[in-house]
């Protein structure tokens, strides 16, 4: 099958062990993204199966339909509404579904956290410029981190990746409150956390809160410029999750306006991020280029599967297609 990789921007895909695994397959890897429908047709027209790493390029019916040698999408980790799956169906091309990991996005989260809370890269890079304990020329900003035991966490989203934050919550002595659905509070109860009485008190009682929601139609744009008035003007948003589940310009402004006061950010609505985007002029907000899941084990285990789901595919083994009518319209 000719095989193409989409978006490795670290050229990683071919260094890891389950690459082999297509030894026997034509693969082209693209280290750079393209966003036009016209150039991404050209680019992808000839190839039998793509490789996409999480949701860095979108597959859309109008896309779809310009691709007629495509029979196979072999999605790393899970579908996450950026491929059309109703028009891959129609169109009678398989989309296979990988696994996932929440270790990784979990630890990166932490990370966030911590580095948020005592000024890390501010203080780090600074020192390089010869100021010593400073982290900030801006004295408005100069002030000292904070330590997190005793403060409140809050996490939205009691899932795997929720789960795991808030266990390293209480390892850390924070107050761990919890809000979501009517189950996620439930469990988290059960697992020995609080459950907020309220969405508002949830927002304005937590020091640090942390979104682990998946983004669907109900999720798009659930925290509200209103959500992030109430929060303290020493607090901090940590998203890792998926930037759209603020709504658009909500942060930039309430950042502006001092609440809460700082951010930590690993997603954007636009991705690569633009060098030129407002995020990155507030000085408050802590931004890393969507490092949830790109770490060495993680990858070993989203391509190992990917990889393999292709292998599969062509040998007429199904068990990992997520759309399996796309056998009525199946490209021979």
């Amino acid at each position: 099958m000719k095989i193409a990789i989409l978006d490795d921007y670290q050229n990683a895909s071919s260094g890891i062990k389950s690459y082999e695994i297509l030894n026997d397959h034509d693969v082209k890897v693209f280290n750079n993204t393209t966003r036009g429908l016209g150039q991404l047709a050209i680019r992808l027209a000839p190839f039998d199966a793509l490789v996409l790493i999480r949701e860095r390029t979108a597959l859309n019916r109008a896309l779809l339909a310009k691709l007629p040698n495509l029979k196979l999408i072999s999605q790393t980790g899970k579908l996450a509404g950026h491929v059309d799956v109703a028009a891959a169906t129609e169109l009678g091309i398989a989309i296979a579904e990988g696994v996932g990991s929440p270790t990784a996005p979990a630890e990166l989260t932490w990370a966030l956290i911590m580095a948020a809370a005592r000024k890390i890269v501010p203080y780090a890079n600074n020192l390089r410029d010869g100021l010593w304990q400073t982290a900030s020329v801006n004295p408005q900003l100069n002030g000292l981190g904070f330590v997190l035991k005793g403060r409140t966490l809050g996490i939205w989203g009691y899932g795997k990746i929720g789960q795991l934050v808030a266990g390293y919550g209480r390892a850390f002595g924070m107050k761990v409150v919890v809000w979501g659905s009517e189950t996620s509070r439930n469990k988290a109860v059960a697992d020995g956390y609080a459950a907020a009485l309220s969405r508002e008190e949830f927002f304005a009682q937590a020091d640090v809160l942390s979104l682990h929601l998946r983004l669907n139609d109900a999720t798009r744009g659930i925290v509200t410029a209103d959500d992030l008035a109430r929060m303290q003007p020493a607090a901090l948003l940590v998203n890792t999750s998926r930037a759209e589940l603020v709504a658009a310009g909500a942060l930039e402004q309430a950042l502006t306006q001092g609440r809460p006061g700082y951010a930590a950010l690993d997603v954007f609505e636009a991705e690569p991020l633009a060098p030129t985007d407002a995020l990155l002029r507030i000085p408050t907000v802590l931004a890393t280029p969507h490092l949830g899941y790109v770490e060495q084990d993680s990858y070993e285990l989203y391509f190992r599967h990917a990889f393999q789901n292709i292998v599969d595919f062509e040998a007429g083994k199904f068990d990992a297609i997520n759309n399996p009518d796309f056998l009525r319209n199946a490209r021979r």
